[in-house]
C-alpha cells in the first residue's frame, strides 16, 4: 500500500464574522505507515517520542521516523514502567499505573488504587457520581491529563477525577468501547485511549471513535504517544497510524472534492465511482462505470448548478453545462426518442459487457428470485454510428436524477435561449416518451424496463403495490418539472387525468415504504426526496401542495435522525418554502379543502415551524471524510448503540444512544443513498473502489443556496 492521507473532522472552531465556507474547523490527518516508508506490518509494541523523534518499538528492533521514512534505530530506547511503592499482593497484579498528586495510581483486575504521598498508603477507590457507583474491574488504562485530572479506562467504562469529583462515562454517555489497553494525554485536556478494537479520543467529554482500516492498519492498539502539537502516534498489531490535526474550511473541502471528482471520476462527461487496481490506493485509480451513471452525473451537475448560484464561479457553470450535455447524450443515443440510457462507453471498453455477466442463463437465474428481472439481450446496445455501447433496462433512479437536475439547471444556470431550449428539448423528449408509451420506459425490446414502470396498470396492481406511492409521486413530479421547464399546459392535463382517473395524488401521499423492513431500501429515500423537490417547488395548486407537504413529512420523519446532509437539506428547503408560501397567502383562496372545515388551517399550523436542521447539516458536512474509499465499518460491538427492535429488521440495524445515527466519519457510508442506521456496512467495491465527491458537494452547495447553513 502507498502512504495514504485521510482527513476527518475533529471539532469546529467558531470564528465570528466569517462565512460558513471560510470558517475554519479541525480535521484529523491520518498517515498509515507501511513498507513504502521502510516500515513493516508486524506488531509494534510501543511508540516513544524521544527528543523530538518518533521511535517505534518492535519485538526485536526499533525504527526511527525522520519525517519521510523509517530506518533502523541503533540506540535502544527503554520503555520502563513506573516504579511503584510496595503494592499489596491482595489487590492483584498491576496492569496500569501513573504518577498522580505527588503519589501514584494503579489499576488491576480487581480495581483502582491510589497511593498518597502524604499518608504513604494504598487506598481502594470506588468512583461514583449521581448515576453510577463502580467497584472497578480490569483497570487497564490510566493517565493524567494536561489539567492534572486522573482518567481511567475499565470494564465498567471511563472515569475522570479532578481531585474532588468524578465524571463517569459508559455507553449511555457516548463511550463506544471498553476493552482498554492503554491511555495517553494530549494538549488542552484531550485524552486518548487504546482498546482491543480501535482508539478513542476524548475531547470536551465527547468520544471520537477511530477504528477500521479507515483509521488504523490494525484495530488492536498496543500503545499511544501524543506530541505537544496533539499528533497521536498509535501502535497496533500491524503497524503505526499517525493522526494529527489540520485546519480546514468547507470551501477548501469543496476544492478537494471537485479536484477528486474531475481527476478520478470523470469519463466522457459522465461521473461514476472508479476502480482501484491496488486496494485502498487512490493513485491506482482507473475509470469505472455504474448502473446509474445518469443519476450520478445529474447529481454532480445539480451540485455545480447550486455552486454557480451561490458563488458565480465560471468553473461551476462549465461543469453544470457539461453534465447537462452528458445527460442529454444518454437520451439522444438510444433507439427511441426520450429513452435515457444508463451508461455510454466506447465500443472497445476493456471490461466484458455481454457474456457471461448478462447472459440468457444469468437472466434466468436472477428471475428465480426476481420474476420481473428482464431477460433482454443485448443489454449493452451498439449505437447507430457504431462507436459506442449504451446500456438499457433504465431504472427510476435515472429518471429521478435527470428531472431533479433539469429543473435546477433551468432555474439557476441556463441563461441564453439556446441553453433553455436544450433543457426544454430533453425534458419534453423524456416526458413525451413516458406518455406515449403508457407511462413506462419502453426498452429496445418493446417492453417496460424492470424498474421504469409508472403506468396505472402497474401502480394499481398487486405487482406494484409496494411501489405505488413512490412511482405515482415520481410521475406527477416529472409532469410538474415538464410543465415548469417547457411551459406546455398539456403536462398539467396529463397529471390531472392521472389524479382523476387513477388516484395518483392519493397514492403519492404515501411516498415510500416504511414497513416491513424488507421493503425499505435507502435508495428509495433518494428517489423520493429528489422527486419531491420538483413536485413541490413547481406546484401551483394549493390543495395539492398541502397533500405534498403531508407526504414530505411522512417520507422524512423515519429517516430524520440518520444525519444525511442531502436528505435534510431537501426536506428543510421544501418545508421552509411551504411555510413562506403560507405566510404570503398562497392558501388564502377560501376554497382550499372547504368541505373539510378547518383542515387547511390545521395543516398549515402543524407544519408552520420547521425543525432547525442547519447545525446538524453543518456538522455532517464537516465530518464527511475526504477519503471516500469503501472501508468496512462494523459498529455492532459498540456500547453506545441501540439495535432496532422492529420485527423483521436485520440484526445489524441501530443507532447511537439518543436515536441519531453513528457519525458519518465512523461508519462506512460515503454515498447519499445509504441507510445511516446500518451498523455494519461496506460500499459496493469495498477497498477496490472510490466514490465521487458529490457526497459532499451536493448537500454543501444546496444547503448554502437555500440558506440552511450561514
Amino acid at each position: 500500500m502507498k502512504l495514504t492521507f485521510f482527513l476527518f473532522l475533529i471539532f469546529p472552531i467558531i470564528l465570528q464574522g466569517q462565512s460558513v465556507g471560510t470558517r475554519v474547523f479541525k480535521q484529523d490527518v491520518v498517515v498509515q505507515h507501511t513498507e513504502k516508508q521502510g516500515f513493516t506490518d508486524e506488531e509494534v509494541e510501543a511508540v516513544v517520542l524521544d527528543n523530538g523523534s518518533t521511535i517505534a518499538v518492535l519485538t526485536n528492533s526499533q525504527l526511527i521516523w525522520d519525517g519521510e521514512k523509517w530506518s533502523l534505530h541503533n540506540s535502544k530506547v527503554k520503555t520502563e514502567a513506573i516504579q511503584l511503592p510496595k503494592f499489596p499482593a491482595q489487590y492483584g497484579e498491576v496492569i496500569a499505573s501513573v504518577e498522580f498528586e505527588n503519589g501514584f495510581a494503579a489499576g488491576t483486575e480487581n480495581g483502582l488504587f491510589i497511593y498518597s504521598g502524604k499518608n504513604k498508603k494504598w487506598k481502594a477507590i470506588i468512583p461514583q457520581n449521581e448515576k453510577y457507583k463502580w467497584a472497578l474491574k480490569s483497570v487497564a488504562a490510566l493517565v493524567v491529563d494536561s489539567k492534572a485530572q486522573l482518567w481511567f479506562g475499565a470494564e465498567q467504562g471511563v472515569g475522570c477525577f479532578d481531585g474532588e469529583n468524578w465524571k463517569l462515562f459508559a455507553g449511555d454517555e457516548g463511550l463506544p468501547y471498553n476493552q482498554f489497553t492503554c491511555a495517553a494525554a494530549g494538549p488542552d485536556g484531550t485524552v486518548w485511549f487504546g482498546t482491543e478494537i480501535g482508539a478513542i479520543r476524548v475531547e470536551n467529554d465527547y468520544f471520537y471513535y477511530r477504528h477500521s482500516l479507515r483509521w488504523l492498519p490494525n484495530d488492536y492498539v498496543n500503545d499511544i504517544a501524543v506530541g505537544k502539537d496533539g499528533t497521536a502516534w498509535i501502535s497496533t498489531n500491524k503497524g503505526v497510524s499517525q493522526i494529527s490535526s489540520e485546519v480546514m474550511t468547507l470551501d477548501k473541502k469543496s476544492v478537494h472534492f471537485v479536484d477528486q471528482t474531475e481527476n478520478r471520476h470523470h469519463r466522457m462527461g459522465f461521473i461514476a465511482p472508479n476502480q482501484l487496481k491496488v486496494p485502498y490506493d487512490v493513485s491506482s485509480s482507473t475509470p469505472g462505470i455504474s448502473d446509474n451513471d445518469g443519476m450520478y452525473t445529474s447529481m454532480y451537475g445539480a451540485a455545480q448548478a447550486f455552486r454557480y448560484a451561490v458563488t458565480g464561479d465560471a468553473e461551476a457553470k462549465e461543469l453544470a453545462d457539461r453534465s447537462l450535455d452528458a445527460c442529454k447524450w444518454l437520451v439522444d443515443i438510444t433507439h427511441e426518442a426520450g429513452f435515457p440510457a444508463r451508461v455510454i462507453v466506447n465500443k472497445d471498453w476493456p471490461e466484458p459487457l455481454a457474456d457471461p455477466e448478462y447472459s440468457h442463463k444469468m437472466n434466468l437465474n436472477v428471475q428465480k428470485h426476481d420474476p420481473f428481472w428482464k431477460d433482454i439481450n443485448p443489454r449493452f446496445v451498439l449505437s447507430k454510428d457504431g462507436k459506442y455501447l449504451w446500456k438499457c433496462d433504465t431504472s427510476s433512479d435515472e429518471l429521478a436524477g435527470h428531472y431533479f437536475f433539469y429543473g435546477i439547471y433551468y432555474d439557476l444556470v441556463a441563461q441564453t435561449d439556446t441553453e433553455k431550449a436544450k433543457v426544454r428539448e430533453v425534458v419534453a423528449d423524456i416526458t413525451d416518451h413516458l406518455i406515449r408509451n403508457g407511462f413506462y420506459l419502453k426498452d429496445h425490446d418493446g417492453k417496460a424496463t424492470r424498474w421504469g414502470d409508472f403506468s396505472p396498470e402497474f401502480c394499481n396492481s398487486i405487482w406494484g403495490w409496494d411501489q405505488r406511492g413512490l412511482n405515482s409521486m415520481m410521475m406527477l413530479s416529472f409532469l410538474n418539472v415538464a410543465k415548469h421547464v417547457t411551459g406546455d399546459a398539456k403536462y398539467d392535463k396529463v397529471a390531472k387525468m392521472l389524479r382523476d382517473e387513477h388516484n395518483y395524488h392519493i397514492n403519492a401521499m404515501h411516498g415510500k415504504e416504511f414497513f416491513p423492513p424488507s421493503n425499505v431500501v435507502p435508495w428509495d429515500n433518494n428517489l423520493c426526496l429528489m422527486s419531491m423537490y420538483g413536485l413541490m417547488n413547481y406546484e401551483e395548486n394549493p390543495e395539492l401542495l398541502i397533500m405534498w407537504r403531508m407526504s414530505l413529512e411522512n417520507s422524512w420523519l423515519h429517516i430524520s435522525k440518520q444525519e444525511n446532509a442531502f436528505w435534510n437539506s431537501i426536506y428543510a428547503a421544501l418545508a421552509n418554502n411551504f411555510t413562506e408560501r403560507a405566510d404570503n397567502g398562497f392558501f388564502n383562496t377560501g376554497n382550499v379543502f372547504s368541505e373539510a372545515g378547518d383542515f387547511t388551517n390545521q395543516v398549515i399550523a402543524e407544519f408552520n415551524k420547521v425543525p432547525a436542521l442547519g447545525a446538524g447539516i453543518l456538522e455532517t458536512l464537516q465530518r464527511i471524510p475526504l477519503d471516500l474509499v469503501g472501508y468496512r465499518m462494523d459498529n455492532t460491538h459498540r456500547l453506545d448503540v441501540e439495535f432496532d427492535p422492529a420485527p423483521g429488521q436485520k440484526p445489524t440495524m441501530g443507532w447511537r444512544v439518543g436515536g441519531y445515527a453513528v457519525p458519518v466519519d465512523e461508519r462506512g457510508h460515503v454515498r447519499q443513498d445509504r441507510d445511516g442506521f446500518e451498523l455494519d456496512f461496506q460500499e459496493v467495491g469495498g477497498g477496490n473502489a472510490e466514490q465521487e465527491g458529490t457526497f459532499f458537494l451536493l448537500p454543501y452547495y444546496m444547503a448554502r443556496y437555500h440558506e440552511l447553513i450561514k
